[in-house]
């Protein structure tokens, strides 16, 4: 895992993007504070801008750097017994091309080996989005992940580091500024 996670912090690090495991899909990442990382995400997904792309972090104490964090969100991340996304109101932090007009940021804190240690020493949060093009279905397992995402990355972290992920999308929930929560995917 320690060469995986060398070669993917210089990637991160010069703009570059990864394929790496989570706790839930492989994922491709990149640097969600520089717009031109993001861009290459989006124009490799052949997706348009601020197209809900979420941010990992490493603690739930590092969240209210990146959006404003209502009271609930710290107890929901605790509670929480699958991977859990949440939506945040007043993004900030982050790239401005990965912050949609309504201004909230999807946020996780994966509870994965790779991930955590990745988090922990990059110390900048890292995108997250299904490993396909936009559109076509989000791959369960790396056999299928298309040779356009394969080859369109910098880098690609070996099965090794992959752990225990689901192969299932984390649930999704929005929060809104004044307590608001709507269920968005169980």
């Amino acid at each position: 895992m320690e060469e995986d996670i060398l070669q993917a912090l210089a990637v991160l690090r010069a703009g570059g993007l990864i394929l790496y495991p989570t706790d839930t899909v492989w994922g491709i990442g990149c640097d969600a504070t520089s717009q031109t990382a993001v861009r290459k995400v989006y124009d490799l997904k052949r997706s348009g801008d601020k197209k809900s792309m979420i941010v990992l972090v490493g603690r739930v104490q590092d969240v209210a750097r990146y959006a404003e964090v209502p009271d609930v969100a710290a107890q929901l991340f605790e509670l929480a017994d699958k991977p859990l996304t949440l939506i945040l109101p007043k993004a900030g932090g982050v790239a401005p091309n990965l912050i949609p007009e309504e201004g909230t940021l999807g946020v996780r804190v994966p509870q994965h080996e790779f991930c955590q240690q990745l988090l922990r020493r990059f110390g900048r949060p890292i995108v997250s989005t299904s490993a396909n093009i936009s559109g076509e279905p989000a791959p369960a397992r790396v056999a299928e992940i298309s040779k356009a995402i394969l080859t369109g990355v910098d880098y690609v972290v070996s099965r090794a580091s992959e752990g225990s992920p689901t192969g299932k999308p984390s649930s999704i929930i929005a929060l809104g500024a004044g307590g608001e929560v709507k269920i968005i995917r169980e």
